[in-house]
């Protein structure tokens, strides 16, 4: 089987406090048949954001000329991984909350070949440290998207994820704003397999989050209702296409060098 290009994507909006540690951070070396590059996708950044990730490794870089949004930076960064010949991406916030050590744990059920769009959960995980009010936010919105899915997800606003080559290519998102509930019910209602994997959170230490509850409830709201009542076809999925054969997988630990897959070297 060919070797699997991993494309590690990360929207960025002046994050030049954070973002370094966590490109740097992202694991390069966990299976010998994956590659792994690093795109940052610089949503109109006014600090020095691209300077400081290309300086940590970022192997691609693509900036817009103003500041257009989390759901447009999320929509380019599904796009560029597509066209740059990823089999699989992963999306991880650029700010350091999500664990970068766990992007190996968050490709597993991909590579097993049961789910291709996975999403990592701090509440099945750890949301230790997250304030009242935004995990009130997060049980609102993701009781939402349950109940329109009729199926329980624990964490609908996770910015942590990975999806095959297939979920980059069907991948809808129908504003600029955010894309956490549509970018699922998307790929959900087109026949996508959704697993959560549980990921430790990690308090924000730097920068600020520009996304707001009145701004959910004027932009995020509207734009599910668009989402659900719009029609979408379903897709014939190759669930085959990344699975790597003879594979075990071990709980990636911060603090060890040596995760996360161990793997015949024939597969």
């Amino acid at each position: 089987m060919k070797r699997q290009r991993v494309i590690v994507f990360l929207p960025a909006y002046n994050e030049e406090e954070s973002i370094g540690d966590v490109i740097e951070s992202i694991p390069r070396h966990f299976h010998h048949q994956v590659e792994v590059r690093v795109l940052v996708i610089d949503d109109g950044s006014r600090d020095h954001t691209v300077n400081v990730a290309k300086k940590a490794g970022a192997d691609y870089i693509v900036s817009f000329k103003k500041n257009r949004g989390l759901g447009a930076a999320v929509r380019a960064g599904l796009k560029e991984s597509y066209e740059r010949g990823a089999d699989i991406a992963v999306m991880i916030d650029a700010d350091g909350e999500y664990p970068s050590y766990q992007i190996p744990d968050l490709l597993a059920p991909i590579f097993k070949g049961e789910a291709d769009y996975i999403m990592g959960s701090r509440f099945l995980g750890t949301i230790k440290g997250m304030k009242l009010h935004r995990r009130l936010g997060n049980y609102c919105f993701t009781l939402i998207q349950s109940l329109l899915l009729r199926r329980w997800i624990y964490d609908g606003q996770s910015g942590m994820r990975a999806f095959t080559r297939q979920a980059l290519e069907h991948a809808e998102i129908v504003h600029d704003y955010n894309y956490a509930q549509v970018l699922t019910l998307n790929l959900v209602r087109k026949g996508f397999r959704v697993k959560e994997v549980p990921i430790q959170y990690q308090v924000r230490s730097t920068g600020e989050s520009f996304i707001t509850f009145k701004g959910y409830l004027s932009s995020v709201i509207p734009a599910i209702w668009k989402e659900v009542k719009r029609p979408v076809q379903k897709v014939n999925l190759d669930v085959s296409a990344h699975q790597l054969k003879n594979m075990d997988t071990y709980r990636s630990n911060e603090n060890d060098a040596e995760y996360v897959f161990i793997s015949n070297e024939n597969c």
